[in-house]
C-alpha cells in the first residue's frame, strides 16, 4: 500500500478499501451529521455491511478506471476523503469531491489531498476537464473550488433532490492547460 505525505502535520493521504470498512464506518459514526449536511455519504454509509459495500463500489470503479476513493489520515486517524466520483478517461472528463469529519476543518486537508488526486488524473491519466459539483450552500466546498483555481461553470437550479429538498448545484472546473500552468506559477 501506499501513503503520500500532505505536509509535515501528520497529514496523508492512502487509498481507501474494501478492507478499511469498519475504520470508514466509525470515521463516518464521528462526522455523520456534519458530513450529512450537504452530501449523501451520510446516509449511504450507516452500517458495516453498508460501509464495505460502498468501499467495495470504488474498488471496482478504480479496477475499470472509472473511479477512485482515498482517505485523508492525520496521525494514523481517517478523518476524511478525496475521490473521483467519476472518471471517463476516453473522454478525458473526472468529477472530484470531498467530505471531513468536524475535528479536521479548517487545517487545508481537502485542498492539499485533491491537489495530489487531480495532479494524478492530469499528468497521470490525461485528463482534461476535472469538475467539482458541490451544493450552493456548502460555501466551505466552494472554497476549495477556488483554492484549486476552478472556475464557477454555472448553477444547475434545484438539481438534486436531499433530504427532502431540492438543492441548487454548482459546477466548478479547472482544464489541465490550466491547472499546469497555476502548478509552473506556484
Amino acid at each position: 500500500m501506499y501513503r503520500v505525505s500532505l505536509g509535515d502535520d501528520g497529514a496523508e493521504l492512502r487509498p481507501l478499501e474494501p478492507w478499511r470498512a469498519q475504520e470508514f464506518l466509525d470515521h463516518m459514526n464521528r462526522g455523520r451529521e456534519f458530513i450529512g449536511r450537504h452530501i449523501a455519504l451520510a446516509d449511504a454509509v450507516t452500517d458495516l455491511p453498508s460501509a464495505r459495500s460502498f468501499l467495495q463500489s470504488y474498488a471496482e470503479r478504480a479496477a475499470a478506471d472509472t473511479g477512485r476513493i482515498h482517505g485523508i489520515w492525520v496521525d494514523g486517524t481517517l478523518v476524511g476523503g478525496v475521490l473521483f466520483r467519476t472518471m471517463d478517461v476516453r473522454m478525458g472528463t473526472a468529477e472530484a469531491g470531498c467530505w471531513l469529519e468536524p475535528a479536521a476543518v479548517g487545517r487545508g486537508l481537502v485542498t492539499r489531498a485533491a491537489r495530489v488526486l487531480i495532479d494524478w488524473a492530469v499528468e497521470e491519466r490525461g485528463i482534461h476537464r476535472v469538475e467539482w459539483l458541490v451544493a450552493a450552500e456548502n460555501q466551505p466546498s466552494i472554497a476549495v473550488a477556488k483554492r484549486l483555481g476552478m472556475v464557477r461553470d454555472g448553477v444547475l437550479r434545484e438539481s438534486f433532490p436531499y433530504r427532502g429538498r431540492r438543492l441548487d448545484m454548482e459546477v466548478w472546473s479547472v482544464l489541465a492547460p490550466e491547472w499546469r500552468a497555476a502548478r509552473e506559477d506556484s
